[in-house]
Parts: C-alpha cells; sequence; structure tokens
C-alpha cells in the first residue's frame, strides 16, 4: 500500500538514506530541510523537496501524509557543549513545533531519529533501552527530552511513535553517505587517511579495559538502520511511545576499525597516539533485543569489513566528483 510521508532533515545522511528506502517501496515522500547542515544533492530522484525550517512545519504538513520520520537536528556533541541554545532551540523547540503541527493535521505516526547519548556513560554493556539516561553532553540532553516529549504526545493524544536509539552509523547506500563539516566519526576520517586527504588518525588512548587498550564501539550499516525505520512505521501502535537501540550487537576497537580500512583500501593509515578524550567510556555496545523482538529487525550487514568498503566507495566517488568540478571550473 502506497503512503505519504514527510522525511524532516531528509537531505542529511541518514534520512536521505531512508527517503531512498521509502521511495523504492513505492511511497510518495516529502523532504523538509533547511541544507544548514544537509545537502540538495542528498535528496533522492523522486522525492519532493521543500527547503524549510521544522519550526515552520505547520506550513506544509496537512491530513495528506500518513506519517513523519524526523531527522531534523543538530548532532556535533563538541558544538553543543559549546552552544547549548543551539541545541534546544532546533532539536527541542523545533520537534515541539512539529507535534503541534503533526496534532493540528491530524497526522497520527511518528518515527524519531533518537541517539544511544541519551544514555551517557552506561553503567553496564551491552545497554538496553532499561538503562537509566543520563546524557553527558546537551545533545544528547536535547534527544532525551524530545523522547520525553514524545511519550506525553503518545499518552495524551494518542500518537503512534517510535524512537530509535542509534549508536554508530557507517557505510553509505550508493550515492547517498557521510559527509559532515567538520567531520568527526572514525571511520570517514581513516578513510580520509587512506586517501591522502588526512596525515594520520588519532588514536585517543590505548590504555582503555579492552583487548587491544582502545575504545570500543557498535556499529551498523546506515542502509540496515534505514530498513529498522520503514518495519517501525508497521510495529507502532496509537497511544504507545516504543524505544528501540539500533545496533548490531557486536563491539569493534578504534585498532579494528583502522586495520580494517587498510585491508579493504588497500592504503597504509598511519597512527598518531593521542592521550583519552574526557568522557570516552570504554567501551558502548547496544543491545538490539527490544529492535528484534518489536520491530522484527535483525541487521543483514554485520560485517565491519562490508561497512568499510560501501564507505570507502562512497569516498572515491565523492573524490572523482571534486575532481570533475575542479577541472570544469
Amino acid at each position: 500500500m502506497t503512503s505519504r510521508y514527510l522525511v524532516t532533515g531528509g537531505a542529511g545522511y541518514v534520512g536521505s538514506v531512508v527517503a531512498a528506502h521509502l521511495l523504492e517501496r513505492g511511497h510518495r515522500v516529502t523532504v523538509l530541510d533547511d541544507l544548514s547542515t544537509g545537502f540538495a544533492e542528498a535528496v533522492p530522484e523522486g522525492a519532493e523537496f521543500i527547503e524549510g525550517r521544522i519550526q515552520d512545519a505547520a506550513r506544509w504538513l496537512d491530513s495528506g501524509y500518513d506519517g513523519v520520520l524526523h531527522f531534523a537536528a543538530f548532532s556535533q556533541v563538541g558544538e553543543s557543549v559549546a552552544k547549548p541554545e543551539k541545541y534546544w532551540e532546533n532539536n527541542v523547540g523545533g520537534t515541539m513545533a512539529l507535534l503541534a503541527a503533526m496534532r493540528a493535521a491530524g497526522v497520527r505516526k511518528l518515527v524519531f531519529s533518537s541517539t544511544a547519548a541519551t544514555y551517557g556513560e552506561p553503567e553496564t554493556v551491552p545497554i538496553t533501552e532499561t538503562a537509566p539516561t543520563a546524557p553527558t553532553s546537551p545533545y544528547g540532553a536535547s534527544k532525551l527530552a524530545v523522547d520525553h516529549m514524545i511519550g506525553g504526545e503518545c499518552a495524551a493524544h494518542g500518537l503512534a511513535a517510535v524512537s530509535l536509539r542509534y549508536f554508530n552509523v557507517a557505510g553509505a547506500y550508493g550515492s547517498l553517505g557521510e559527509r559532515h563539516e567538520p567531520e568527526s566519526h572514525l571511520i570517514p576520517l581513516v578513510l580520509q587517511v587512506a586517501l591522502g586527504r588526512r596525515e594520520a588518525i588519532s588514536v585517543y588512548g590505548e590504555d582503555y579495559p579492552t583487548p587491544d587498550g582502545t575504545c570500543v564501539r557498535d556499529y551498523i550499516h546506515v542502509a540496515d538502520l534505514a530498513e529498522a525505520h520503514l518495519l517501525a512505521l508497521d510495529a507502532m501502535t496509537p497511544g504507545e511511545h516504543l524505544i528501540c537501540n539500533l545496533g548490531n550487537g557486536n563491539g569493534f576497537s578504534v585498532r579494528e576499525v583502522v586495520e580494517t580500512v587498510r585491508k579493504v583500501t588497500g592504503h597504509p593509515v598511519p597512527e598518531i597516539t593521542a592521550a583519552r578524550r574526557p568522557g570516552d567510556p570504554a567501551v558502548l555496545v547496544a543491545s538490539a533485543g527490544a529492535a528484534h523482538e518489536r520491530l522484527g529487525w535483525t541487521p543483514s550487514r554485520p560485517d565491519l569489513a562490508d561497512v568499510v568498503a560501501d564507505a570507502w566507495a562512497f569516498a572515491r566517488l565523492r573524490t572523482t566528483r571534486r575532481g570533475e568540478r575542479e577541472a570544469g571550473a
């Protein structure tokens, strides 16, 4: 059955891949994005595009939509510490405006892009949805505030909603991949070294209580993440706010990621050992049992080499396109 969905932040990394999956399933998609961190060329072909802010969603949202998938948020932890007001205004204030627009239009289905940052430094791993939430940054706090807001909307007004708490998203889906300015995520940073755009990768701390002394993180392929969003649309129930972690349940250390990049790309990747960063937990690994049980979701691309290979293909594609633009100029 064909449905019509609004994808906020659909010009960004995860939002664009989810929008592409919706279109491939035959749905009608409208992308709403202010392009402050997204890219117009990332909006998938076939989607309607509106350049605008979620604070103004009431201008475009009407009863013809079957649901909203909400990705429009600022997500840089360091920036959120320096500019907390930016994160409260956009992530929290913007979502409040979006929920009001949905209520007024009678749109009663929402999938929210949440984050593992809501948990802060975990007491135990793997992390389940019942773990204490103690975010250590305004970014994580803003996402947790939105989760609370959505819960209240479901209880009071019958919204059907699913919050998906991501761990480390990576990989690419064809021409849609990760591109942040500035880049802060490990896999694209290591790939920049392989491409010769960065001299070395910094390894922050090598004395953690892990097998090789470096931090361990849970990496999930962006295409697997997109599949979870589509499953969430079918699994949600009016009046219920379901929260599910999304991860592959396996952890990979920083050095394992670097070595995998070396093997996949065939390039040397020099390392520089640096001091630990404050607040970096030794291990962050998800328990995705709730997503498996409630959504019927199981990652189909759990191998780190597959994740890196797709990210590498995208990075090379971007490099080729950049060279073509410079040659044309």
